[in-house]
């Protein structure tokens, strides 16, 4: 009987949120923005490229004056260019219209600027003036070294692959830390989307005064349990449906969502800690889980309730005032700090998983603050919510609820009132 109705309790609130219009345009809209930024990134590179290559092509009348003697007349004729009788008649004819620009090469271009000067067309278009002029100091460079490979070099145009060790065995760099990232970000989304649901998961029903008729059928027990879990069962939906634009963009555009066309090296997923990472995740979200609904068991409304949501969301956001330190120097002692304090360990222990300062055994003493807090804080919420079911006008008094609790354990059942 008791696990029937623990599967009710899940089913019910698990179908009464997932039916709900609002939860689905607040779950579609983290997608949706992802994909929105990811091609508007997409179309913004494509465009500079593009207008970039066209800056360096772009045709217009050019007079120059050259004293380092690197522009020959054959590099002249490519881009149209022709000599000026001087730097004063250059920029003359650039005043008067006769030519578009005018470029003065100076005698040391390596340490000395390169003079410029052009009709004000705007300020992107002005942009076309600069790109030509070192497209023609390149290519003069390049004529002159006689050298494509040593022209490559010359132009720093290099790709260098690094690889790191720990002891003899190869480490991922870049690419090994941004996979246990992951776990961060999921672990944002879900607390700020179910932030809500989970703290007005047991006052609805205070709300609606249907507690009474709820425990006459029902454990509390059975009641916090079910919706623990079905908040679980929530999280994971909207988990997967933050994934799907990355799994979309693998699939189906492969090239364009490249980790070599945004300048990252191939991902590096390491087992140990994914799995760390994983565990840290779903405790942390477990601790916040029961946390919010023992508030919820103790506040009489949703307005009260909220008063201390700040509170919790501003734990989740501490660690990040340290963020340099959490990375250069993680045995400090605020990072430690963190790192074991229950409701700032999931995203100290998260951020030094994934740069892989988090040992193994600091990470089995995390994961277990926050299973066994988790626990804690379900035995309490059940506890609060038990004592204070039909306090509907006022705050429970936690020490007065636990009191009561412990002589009930103890087999005193003279009834306890509610303040």
């Amino acid at each position: 009987m008791a696990q029937r109705n623990l599967g009710t309790v899940i089913g019910f609130e698990f179908i009464r949120t997932v039916t709900k219009r609002r939860f689905w345009i607040g779950t579609l809209a983290v997608p949706v923005m992802i994909a929105i930024v990811f091609g508007l990134i997409f179309l913004s590179n494509s465009t500079t490229d593009t207008a970039a290559e066209a800056q360096k092509s772009a045709q217009f009348t050019i007079a120059y004056t050259d004293a380092s003697g690197l522009i020959t007349a054959e590099v002249a004729a490519v881009f149209g260019a022709r000599p000026a009788e001087s730097p004063a008649a250059g920029v003359r004819a650039v005043q008067s219209g006769t030519v578009v620009a005018y470029f003065d090469f100076p005698a040391t271009p390596e340490t000395t600027s390169v003079r410029v000067y052009g009709k004000d067309q705007g300020i992107f278009e002005n942009g076309k003036y600069a790109a030509v002029a070192q497209a023609m100091l390149s290519r003069a460079v390049e004529q002159k070294i006689s050298s494509p490979q040593l022209s490559t070099l010359a132009a720093g145009k290099v790709q260098v692959e690094t690889l790191t060790y720990e002891g003899s065995k190869e480490s991922g760099g870049l690419g090994s830390v941004i996979p246990p990232l992951f776990f961060l970000v999921i672990f944002y989304g879900l607390i700020v989307l179910l932030a809500g649901q989970m703290l007005n998961s047991t006052l609805e029903e205070k709300e609606n005064r249907v507690t009474e008729m709820i425990l006459t059928t029902l454990k509390p027990t059975t009641l916090i349990a079910g919706k623990v879990i079905a908040l679980f069962g929530i999280g994971l939906v909207q988990m997967v449906v933050f994934l799907s634009p990355v799994i979309i963009g693998r699939v189906f555009f492969p090239e364009q969502l490249s980790l070599s066309a945004l300048d990252l090296p191939p991902l590096a997923f390491d087992p140990v800690r994914m799995t760390v990472g994983f565990l840290i995740l779903a405790g942390g979200f477990a601790l916040f889980t029961t946390t919010l609904v023992a508030i919820g068991a103790v506040m009489p409304t949703a307005k009260e309730a909220g008063n201390f949501m700040g509170v919790m969301m501003a734990l989740i956001f501490v660690p990040f005032y340290a963020v340099a330190l959490v990375v250069s120097d993680p045995h400090a002692m605020i990072v430690q700090i963190f790192t074991y304090f229950p409701f700032s360990a999931p995203v100290t222990a998260l951020l030094r998983n994934g740069f892989g300062s988090l040992s193994l055994p600091e990470a089995g003493i995390v994961i277990v603050i926050l299973f066994a807090g988790a626990a804690v804080m379900l035995r309490l919420a059940v506890r609060l919510f038990q004592y204070g079911s039909i306090s509907y006008t006022s705050k429970v008094n936690i020490r007065t609820a636990l009191r009561s609790g412990s002589r009930r354990a103890a087999g005193d059942t003279t009834p306890t009132p509610v303040t």
